[in-house]
C-alpha cells in the first residue's frame, strides 16, 4: 500500500477543484461539496449550553429552553440554502431541527418528541454542508 503525504491539495485546473472517483468508477464529485464546512457538539442539558467540540464555530446562543444559535467563523457563501443536520439525546424520545439559516448563522430547536415541547437537551449535534465564502 503506498501513502501520499500532502500539507495542501490543489486542483490542477482550479484551485478548488479536487475531482474523486466512486468507488465503482462510474461517479464522479468535487472533494470540497463533499466535506461538513461546519459542526458542533454540545451538551444543554446544564441550562446554559456548553460546546464539546466543534469545527468552523465561533459561538453559540442560548435562545431559551430547547433554541440555540450557532454563529459560524467563516460564513457560507452567497445563500442560505446551505444543508443542516442536527440530532439530540441518545435514544428515542428526542427531535431536532432547524429554522432561520443565515450566511453567517443557525437557529435550532430540540424538542421532547413525546410530549412535542422544548427541552434542553445533553448531547446535542450539528452538521452543516454547503459552500463557504
Amino acid at each position: 500500500m503506498s501513502s501520499i503525504l500532502v500539507d495542501n491539495l490543489t486542483g490542477k485546473t482550479t484551485a478548488g477543484s479536487v475531482t474523486v472517483t466512486s468507488e465503482g468508477g462510474a461517479a464522479t464529485l468535487q472533494l470540497q461539496q463533499g466535506l461538513a464546512k461546519a459542526w458542533c457538539t454540545f451538551n444543554a442539558s446544564t441550562g446554559t449550553p456548553t460546546i464539546l467540540d466543534d469545527f468552523n464555530v465561533s459561538s453559540m446562543d442560548d435562545d431559551g429552553v430547547g433554541i440555540y444559535g450557532i454563529n459560524f467563523t467563516a460564513n457560507f457563501w452567497n445563500n442560505t440554502s446551505y444543508a443542516t443536520n442536527v440530532t439530540c439525546g441518545q435514544g428515542g424520545n428526542k427531535n431536532g431541527g432547524y429554522d432561520n439559516t443565515a450566511t453567517g448563522s443557525v437557529d435550532l430547536q430540540t424538542e421532547q418528541a413525546s410530549s412535542g415541547t422544548n427541552f434542553d437537551h445533553d448531547h446535542v449535534s450539528t452538521t452543516h454542508h454547503g459552500d463557504l465564502a
